[in-house]
């Protein structure tokens, strides 16, 4: 079921990735007057056809009401929002809105929102939580921080890119929960890779130990789309080790700052610095599955067969 795109509202999309790409896509198939840029303009092309138009600059999206940006990380949301050609350049047009749906930095967020309000531009934080596959699904989750006028306004298109969106206070609060959520996502992957090794070190295989655990109370609609890459050692990047390592050190970082001591946390770090220094960076970083094989002298084989990651059946439900 479609969302019918609300009247009169231009929007602007900065940033079409792998997530970037497919949050587009969505909007544009909703009926949303949307216009696009890309640092690499030829990821931006396919949009076009679907109704989008492309542009060469962050700075050519000024016109636009609502601007919505997905960048990799806090030096790219700068370099979009107040570099020579960002949104927030020298000029008489600025979006009256922004909805910034990175994982940045709070301070780098806080220093923007600063330069945004002195241009009359309202932003939001809205990092969103799953990965191009849930997108698609319609199962994304979406948390939003800021001005709960600027929320309100943003809301009908929020809901078209995802199935929750949940306000979550004022300022960089999204910023927040946004990273302990990756925190978690991590942890998770490893204590899951760990026992998955363990498990299969006793003679049961991966996919039968993963569809116990999908069932049980454990399961999760993150232990289930993982399972297929976990059972078939397909690497296929998502989220890499290099972009989980980013989230965890941010996550530190905000722990410093808060006095709050994350053991867990850092522990997992490392795991995911050694993932990364074992050649995985680039790759899913359902690669901590290689590495704790590693650990135990183990050496995985594809099972080769088919598992569902719990996403196909909700695709009707957009």
């Amino acid at each position: 079921m479609t969302t019918p795109a609300p009247d009169g509202q231009t929007l602007g999309w900065i940033g079409v990735g792998r997530m970037g790409a497919v949050l587009a896509t969505r909007l544009l198939e909703q009926g949303c007057d949307l216009t696009v840029y890309n640092r690499t303009s030829a990821k931006a092309e396919p949009l076009s056809a679907l109704g989008a138009r492309v542009v060469s600059s962050p700075a050519d999206l000024a016109d636009r009401d609502i601007v919505i940006t997905m960048v990799a990380g806090s030096a790219d949301f700068e370099e979009v929002m107040t570099g020579p050609q960002g949104l927030l350049a020298d000029g008489e047009n600025v979006p009256s809105l922004v909805i910034d749906a990175s994982t940045v930095s709070m301070d780098v967020s806080s220093e923007i929102r600063a330069r945004a309000a002195d241009r009359g531009v309202a932003l939001l934080a809205a990092p969103v939580s799953g990965n191009p596959k849930v997108a698609r699904a319609g199962k994304l989750s979406v948390a939003v921080s800021g001005p709960r006028d600027a929320y309100e306004r943003a809301l009908p298109y929020l809901k078209m890119l995802g199935r929750n969106v949940s306000y979550v206070g004022e300022g960089e609060a999204a910023r927040l929960v946004k990273i302990c959520h990756n925190l978690i996502l991590g942890v998770v992957a490893q204590v899951l890779a760990e026992t998955t090794v363990l498990a299969e070190r006793g003679g049961i295989s991966r996919a039968d130990y993963l569809a116990f655990i999908n069932d049980s109370v454990m399961g999760s609609t993150f232990s289930r789309y993982k399972t297929p890459a976990y059972v078939n050692l397909d690497y296929t990047p998502t989220f890499t080790g290099h972009l989980l390592r980013k989230d965890f050190e941010l996550g530190l970082e905000a722990a410093r700052q808060l006095d709050v001591p994350l053991p867990l946390t850092a522990l997992t770090h490392q795991i995911v610095l050694s993932l990364i220094g074992q050649g995985f960076g680039d790759q899913d970083f359902a690669t901590l599955l290689e590495l704790a094989a590693r650990g135990a002298n183990l050496t995985l084989e594809p099972d080769d067969r088919v598992v569902a990651d719990g996403l196909d059946a909700a695709a009707g439900d957009d």
